[in-house]
């Protein structure tokens, strides 16, 4: 009895890798600071995902928590910053790592994923602490190690520019930063988060560090759909805001 219930297990279990193997799969990994953790993936980027890939599976992670600087994400690090006469260093990558930990965990169900797109909120952190300059090499860092690492030479990225909430020099400087990263690769898109923060406070609208309900919601859906346009091979929407 139990040979033979050990036997169905396995015939189930092969089924479902079989099934699993006849859909595509999109494998997303969302990760940055605190905008990226207040997106909730059910309320935009599921929906949007699903509508975009009728037909396939779309596994996701998310690492992502508030107020954390780039160079936690960045081996390198040091070696940059000291390169851009910065007087900055880092502790450990303790936001890397993971990435690397819960991608073989997706792999054990989906071993060949059709594509991978890393999509990337973050850069408040570095702009208020005047890191701008060694920002571009940095993310240009990240991606090399991420599609080295989780051995994806094709990986997309999609980055969400930081808003209009910011004044400052070094706040500009890590937006142009971001574009330039994603324009100048041939698998990178941008995010236009401009429009996602407009908040109404005592009557007064003004532009907030962080993102409306609808904002995030919004997030995801952009980050999905200039996914979409990556995978295709076309070119993702220029300005930010893919319909």
């Amino acid at each position: 009895m139990t040979i033979r219930l050990s036997y169905i297990l396995c015939l189930v279990a092969v089924a479902s890798v079989a099934q699993a193997a006849d859909k595509p799969v999109h494998l997303f990994i969302l990760s940055g600071q605190s905008n990226m953790a207040g997106m909730n993936p059910k309320l935009g980027f599921e929906p949007e995902t699903a509508k975009l890939f009728p037909d396939a599976e779309i596994p996701y992670i998310k690492i992502a928590s508030g107020g954390k600087p780039i160079r936690l994400w960045v081996t390198e690090w040091n070696d940059i910053a000291k390169r851009h006469a910065l007087e900055s260093t880092s502790p450990g990558t303790k936001f890397y790592e993971p990435i690397l930990t819960q991608f073989q965990e997706v792999l054990k169900k989906f071993p060949a994923p059709t594509s991978v797109t890393f999509c990337w909120m973050q850069g408040e952190r570095d702009a208020k602490e005047n890191l701008s300059k060694a920002y571009q090499e940095a993310l240009a860092k990240l991606i090399e190690n991420l599609r080295r690492d989780l051995k994806q030479p094709e990986m997309n990225f999609v980055v969400g520019r930081l808003s209009d909430f910011g004044t400052t020099a070094e706040w500009d400087a890590v937006r142009k930063a971001q574009v330039a990263s994603a324009e100048s690769d041939k698998r990178g898109a941008w995010v236009d988060c401009d429009d996602l923060n407009d908040k109404e406070k005592n009557g007064v609208k003004h532009d907030d560090l962080h993102y409306t309900k609808e904002g995030y919601e919004l997030l995801g859906r952009r980050f999905a759909r200039q996914a979409k346009l990556l995978i295709d091979g076309k070119p993702p929407a220029a300005n930010g805001q893919p319909e």
